[in-house]
């Protein structure tokens, strides 16, 4: 996901020709990914109920309310940062796609 010096913890649990799984665990309100670009489709799967600060370059925060198991998804590209909002400790799963789309 990305290359930055932020305090989450980014641990790699799968990698292969076809995706990419990290888990991303945060110990404590404020820790944060670092500013990075995903470079691949990717989808996010929380681990907790819970809120997520996603900073982006202009200054703004969109507040993610994540719900445990429930998945989504983002286009490549976006440049931002992931913060904890929470007062305890929380993860996600991601999973970037390394493959491009089949043509249908």
């Amino acid at each position: 996901m990305c290359d930055t010096n932020g305090t989450a913890v980014g641990t790699l649990l799968l990698e292969n020709e076809r995706m990419r799984v990290t888990e991303w665990r945060f110990s404590k309100r404020g820790d944060n990914t670092g500013w990075h670009v995903h470079e691949y489709d990717y989808l996010v799967i929380p681990m907790f109920d819970g809120v997520l600060g996603i900073d982006l370059p202009d200054g703004s925060r969109i507040e993610a309310k994540l719900t445990n198991g429930v998945p989504y998804d983002r286009k490549a590209g976006v440049e931002h940062d992931v913060v904890s909002a929470n007062d305890f400790e929380c993860a996600f799963i991601e999973v970037e796609l390394l493959e491009q789309p089949l043509a249908r």
